[in-house]
């Protein structure tokens, strides 16, 4: 037996392959499938099963892809109520693969209709447990995205105690060396998780786990939903997409049109520019979105531009250009793209304002300053005392609640999302927003 783990780190999604006597079970797929085919070649292996362990939020996955392109059967919980043909897969179903077996253990509390997968080895032995977003690393999946998504929906506080009983009645009763891989790791909207590592095992979380101390169901509650992050827009599309199934991928992202200039965007979509702060400023499309092309781009696209809102893509390369449409396909967002262009200097173009840093540091109080930190970073509390606080996610539609009166400064937690921030007040504010950027670590 092999457990392949891959590892996107831009969405800190983890999916697996598991092999077994030139069998193989796919658990999570990421939308592009082509590594788990490499897989499958390298190894003289057959696809054989894809399963989901849940209709996942802040992904869009290759799963019927996959079943159409191989002939694998997709299994799933019954309660997830798909509209692709499906193996129902729940609380004692098994699938043979190989010399093992995948049992199915029934754990919502991330949502109804989650799943893990219990791998035992040739000897019919404990080995692995593949959690989905139910455990994590250091945390659990967090409650509260299924209250208007999905088949079945329901409050956070339901589902924070449906994690309650799933922690106590089937994880904690699981022996200490039984490994767990999650399907996320640091840097997830969907837990708290902050560790580096991708897998664990039942022992580790038990003995470090917050969420697997000892407690009441009341105090689990309390503990589990404070302190969540903000939910993209994005995040009930996907649901969706992933109970109906997605377009194949290479198919899907060649229907994204190309275009040769800004004299062909038509005004009334937005445009995302992924290029780097300093090339944006120095020209850009008047009203673009500085939507940095970093590990945090599928996040903050799809926080800032709604899931059914059509856009053009910018980058500085043909070759960065197809890259980012590949990681917006990840989300979903591959059909939205009205047009994709590599910058060039013909067209309309505006530039950023210049910031005098020393004559901020002297008068603050002459500027608007607006606070786009994340509730979870600022905790209500200020780092200049009349400030604004509008997260970044929440920005775009509140820019009018702000007054025009004087220069607008915009910072974040370390300067690494000020960028996006400018760019939005700048279609209200024009050459008067400037980035505080890195200088705002002299201010904390």
């Amino acid at each position: 037996m092999e457990i392949k783990q891959f590892y996107d780190k831009n969405l800190a999604h983890a999916s697996y392959a598991i092999l077994s006597e030139n069998e193989i079970a796919l658990i999570d797929p990421a939308r592009n499938p082509k590594q788990y085919y490499d897989f499958a070649r390298e190894n003289n292996a057959k696809i054989v099963a894809v399963i989901e362990t849940h209709p996942h939020a802040d992904f869009v996955s290759s799963h019927l892809e996959v079943s159409k392109s191989t002939g694998a059967k997709i299994y799933v919980s019954k309660l997830l109520n798909p509209h692709y043909d499906f193996i129902p897969f729940d609380e004692g179903d098994f699938l043979k693969l190989g010399k093992i077996t995948l049992n199915a253990i029934n754990t919502p509390g991330h949502s109804p209709d989650s799943i893990s997968i219990l791998i035992k080895d040739e000897s019919g032995k404990d080995y692995a447990l593949a959690t989905g977003d139910t455990l994590f690393v250091g945390d659990v999946g967090r409650p509260d995205l299924r209250e208007s998504a999905g088949s079945i929906q329901k409050k956070k506080e339901e589902l924070a105690k449906m994690m309650y009983k799933t922690i106590n009645e089937k994880l904690l009763k699981m022996s200490d060396n039984v490994l767990v891989y999650p399907a996320h790791g640091a840097g997830s909207l969907c837990g708290k998780t902050s560790s580096a590592d991708t897998f664990t095992t039942i022992g580790r979380e038990r003995n470090s786990n917050y969420a697997l101390k000892q407690m009441t169901e009341n105090e689990f509650v309390n503990v589990l939903l404070k302190d969540q992050p903000f939910i993209p827009k994005y995040f009930g599309y996907d649901v969706e997409m992933n109970r109906k199934g997605a377009e194949n991928f290479e198919e899907s992202i060649s229907k994204v049109k190309k275009i040769d200039s800004y004299d062909d965007i038509e005004n009334q979509y937005p445009v995302v520019d992924a290029r780097s702060k300093t090339q944006f400023a120095e020209g850009h499309f008047p009203g673009s979105f500085n939507i940095l092309n970093n590990t945090k781009f599928e996040t903050w696209l799809g926080a800032i531009v709604s899931p059914f809102e059509k856009f053009y893509l910018v980058s500085d390369t043909n070759e960065s250009l197809n890259d980012l449409i590949g990681r917006t396909a990840a989300i979903g967002y591959e059909s939205n793209i009205a047009g994709a262009l590599v910058h060039s200097d013909n067209g309309i173009l505006v530039k950023s304002g210049e910031m005098n840093f020393e004559k901020f540091r002297k008068n603050p109080s002459s500027y608007t300053i607006v606070d786009i930190r994340l509730n979870s970073e600022s905790d209500g509390r200020k780092i200049f005392k009349d400030s604004f606080p509008i997260p970044l996610n929440e920005l775009r539609e509140k820019v009018n609640d702000l007054p025009g009166d004087k220069p607008v400064v915009v910072h974040c937690q370390v300067g690494t999302r000020s960028a996006i921030g400018r760019s939005i007040l700048e279609k209200k504010f024009g050459t008067q927003v400037f980035d505080l950027g890195e200088h705002i670590l002299e201010f904390t």
